[in-house]
């Protein structure tokens, strides 16, 4: 979320101090991340240490219970909330849920480029995770993948609205054009997709834990030098491809070449990739940030800076070398 929201910072800061048992001194918001129903703060208490607070609408516990179990399964890389006072890792704040945890100063992947030792380190890591046996438990509250056609029901809706309703704010106009001069590549890609998991519907998988969502922003490098993993708020039992096919799949700047690719994959270890989960995840995820955009820009004018930033993203995606050409250019490998 780019705009702060209107929350007084004092009933935040009440929140926090009754909650985690804290003094606060300082409370920054920041505009960060692309999660419109999330909302980022830096505290720093009376002694000085600083925290990383998220604000988070649509709650679910697993978001939480996912990485604790990960960090009690000795994969370090991975970075979990503070308990408050009744020993919860969340409290609620109103249509919020609040989430503490230790600020870690560093950049993210978008800010700074991994050395080789981080591209190993992130591999060992999804490794770990992706290994990890799972208790049945948390298993159960796990979402699971089933291939459905969430997304790319939602994508054909907004290709038809776009060419039957008027709309008035000017991001909104642009991208409704946008979306018009660029209909038949949208369906091939809608199409391909769905092709793609009819396939893999038909197939058994040994599913493993995915974080889903490893783009830069996700991967933090402390000033010591420290990766973490974060940011796991949509965890899903899966193809181990789910989250492989970020590795060079345009999705971020973070994989500009081969060699930066196999540095990751020499912490992995040795992995069998289905070229058909790939493509399928890669067209999947164009299509789910089309659509993400699309809810943020055309039914509402809501969001200020946010929007002519979602615009870009969505844009992006059509340019050469970039997603929905990565995308073909896995589905084209596959025999």
């Amino acid at each position: 979320m780019l705009e702060k929201p209107s929350i007084p910072d004092e009933l935040i800061i009440s929140r926090v101090q009754e909650e985690y048992d804290l003094r606060v001194s300082e409370l920054t918001f920041l505009p960060i991340g692309a999660d419109s129903r999330t909302a980022v703060y830096r505290v720093v208490s009376d002694e000085s240490i600083a925290y990383f607070l998220k604000l988070r609408k649509t709650f679910d516990e697993v978001i939480v219970r996912v990485p604790l179990f990960l960090k009690e399964s000795g994969v370090d890389a991975v970075l979990v909330p503070l308990e408050t006072t009744s020993q919860q890792h969340w409290a609620d704040f109103g249509e919020y849920t609040i989430i503490l945890y230790p600020y870690i100063e560093g950049k993210n992947g978008f800010d700074m480029e991994l050395t080789n030792r981080h591209r190993r380190q992130l591999g060992r890591a999804f490794r770990a995770i992706h290994m990890a046996n799972v208790p049945l438990e948390l298993k159960s509250q796990v979402r699971k993948e089933s291939f459905d056609l969430g997304w790319r029901s939602a994508m054909r809706k907004y290709q038809s609205q776009v060419e039957e309703d008027i709309f008035t704010d000017l991001t909104a106009v642009k991208l409704a054009a946008f979306i018009r001069s660029k209909q038949r590549e949208i369906s091939r890609v809608v199409e391909r997709s769905e092709q793609l998991a009819t396939e893999l519907r038909s197939r058994s998988w040994d599913f493993a834990l995915c974080h889903s969502d490893i783009h830069g922003g996700n991967i933090l490098i402390g000033d010591s030098g420290v990766l973490y993993v974060v940011d796991w708020d949509d965890p899903i039992l899966a193809p181990k491809e789910r989250d492989l096919m970020f590795i060079g799949g345009g999705i971020d700047e973070l994989w500009k070449n081969e060699q930066q690719i196999q540095m990751f994959y020499q912490g992995y270890g040795n992995a069998q990739i289905d070229p058909t989960a790939l493509a399928y995840y890669r067209y999947e995820r164009v299509i789910e940030d089309l659509v993400v955009i699309c809810d943020l820009l055309l039914p509402t004018d809501e969001g200020g800076e946010d929007r002519e930033r979602s615009y870009g993203w969505f844009t992006n995606n059509f340019e050469p070398g970039q997603t929905i050409e990565i995308a073909d250019r896995t589905a084209q490998s596959i025999r």
